[in-house]
């Protein structure tokens, strides 16, 4: 044994026994090396990659149970990894530790087109499952962007842009398999589309973050694939048009799958790195499904709203090739920005608002943006009052990064002066924990007892999601 981690490049601060005893179990699986190590301690955006100790790469549910006691004995942070994509800290091993990347645990466990649901392990991808379910004439809804695990995105309560017809992942998550705190692992509920028995564990690990549990296995909701999917897109005279445009889509009822907000920087930054020739103006991304028929109307409908604010240039797309090239692009923002200034580092931030404020919250944002000295897009899911902010600053520069947070303050509290919320979707992790007593208030000290209750060693994901203890409630500040 003492040759093999040797040989293996182990230079470890794990204790030796859990070294032999993770080897022994995982083999190869287990990885030491510091790049290996580096690439688990880090996610998408701006903050510092912390690496774990070790890294574990598990095949199933037994596995990470088996993982997970090891280092409860030892009294080791445990961090769950699946693809990478997250964007506010949550993979950084602020304590040292364990990561067990679950990427690997891709099995479809079971579809069932008779009940709308398949079982999945945590590692599947939303682009592998819809591939599975091409013959069957149903797919997966959820589209945060991105390589994203299913088991990642349960974690995190990803949306994304398909959220304002189909719902985040906790809309659309029916059960799960998780391995808790002690290696013990649970099933949150069976297959039924309700119950009333008990308390909704589902919900109370979907957005978790890995924080009071490990998701291994998830059962999902599946939608049967429209007859009918058009595409639009709108460029208008100002930020403010665009956003009335879709508040006016909601408020009339109109059934939008996708609507998605680009302002002219970002424009520019998406024409410049996939080729597009969009007009450089606040533009909106549409979907619509249904029938040929109600996808007519739908789109008959937005048109006049958007006429009557302004609107000046609508381009459609029926066929899918060009509706695919369309949101190619629009996926493809986050590089799109980085590429803008390709030494830099993106720190992207999002808030999310009651539709009703929305207008108020990005027109007030905007102003921050005008005044901002380096590159800053702005992307919204507008048609559930989210949007999100890159920021492409100079992380070796104290006077950028500190620019960048002030922002960031700025926008959060205007967010919850308007009774939004920190985040809509990219989750707290270690980069908005600041923001939760803020947020929550009193609330905060339910969800630390639940933390203490579940996982009393605090061996899961330690530093994410909530403050180390209870803050004085500070006044919001628009």
């Amino acid at each position: 044994m003492e040759g093999s981690l040797a040989g293996r490049g182990a230079r470890s601060a794990l204790p030796r026994a859990a070294l032999e005893e993770l080897s022994t179990l995982l083999g190869d699986r287990l990885a030491l090396g510091l790049a290996e190590r580096e690439h688990h301690g880090r996610g998408e955006s701006y903050h510092p990659t912390v690496p774990p100790d070790a890294v574990c790469y598990a095949l199933g549910t037994e596995e990470v149970s088996r993982i997970v006691r090891i280092c409860a004995a030892h009294r080791l942070a445990v961090i769950p990894f699946g693809g990478g994509t997250s964007l506010e800290g949550h993979v950084s091993a602020l304590d040292g530790g364990v990561c067990i990347d679950l990427s690997r645990m891709t099995g479809i466990v079971a579809v069932r087109p008779q009940d709308l649901d398949a079982t999945v392990q945590a590692g599947v991808t939303r682009h592998q499952l819809n591939d599975h379910l091409r013959d069957t004439g149903l797919f997966f809804p959820v589209d945060p962007g991105g390589e994203s695990t299913l088991g990642g995105m349960a974690a995190t309560r990803a949306s994304g842009t398909n959220a304002v017809r189909y719902g985040t992942m906790k809309d659309n998550v029916v059960s799960l398999t998780a391995v808790m705190a002690d290696g013990s692992v649970i099933r949150t509920s069976s297959r039924a589309r309700k119950s009333s028995a008990g308390y909704d564990l589902t919900r109370l690990l979907v957005g978790s973050e890995g924080t009071l549990g490990i998701i291994t296995e998830l059962t999902v909701r599946l939608y049967g694939i429209p007859e009918s999917v058009t595409a639009s897109v709108c460029a208008f005279p100002s930020v403010e048009a665009a956003v009335a445009t879709v508040v006016e889509i909601v408020q009339c009822g109109i059934p939008i799958a996708r609507v998605e907000l680009l302002d002219p920087r970002t424009v520019r930054a998406v024409n410049r790195y996939s080729g597009t020739t969009l007009a450089e103006q606040p533009t909106l991304f549409m979907e619509f499904h249904g029938s040929p028929a109600a996808t007519a109307e739908q789109m008959r409908l937005v048109q006049d709203l958007a006429e009557a604010n302004g609107v000046l240039a609508v381009e459609s797309a029926a066929d899918a090739d060009r509706r695919n090239r369309l949101w190619r692009a629009r996926h493809d923002v986050h590089y799109a920005i980085q590429a803008m200034r390709p030494n830099a580092k993106v720190w992207s931030t999002d808030v999310c608002v009651p539709i009703s404020n929305l207008p108020r919250c990005i027109a007030e944002t905007q102003a921050d943006i005008e005044a901002a000295s380096f590159f800053i897009s702005t992307v919204g899911h507008v048609g559930d009052g989210n949007f999100h902010l890159g920021l492409i600053v100079d992380p070796t520069s104290a006077a950028e990064l500190a620019e960048a947070e002030a922002l960031n303050d700025r926008l959060v509290r205007r967010a919850l002066a308007l009774d939004g919320t920190c985040t809509g979707e990219h989750g707290v992790g270690s980069g908005k924990i600041k923001f939760m007593t803020l947020e929550h208030g009193p609330a905060i000290g339910v969800m630390q007892a639940i933390k203490r209750a579940l996982d009393p060693e605090g061996i899961l994901n330690p530093g994410k999601v909530l403050p180390g203890k209870v803050l004085p409630a500070l006044e919001v500040d628009p």
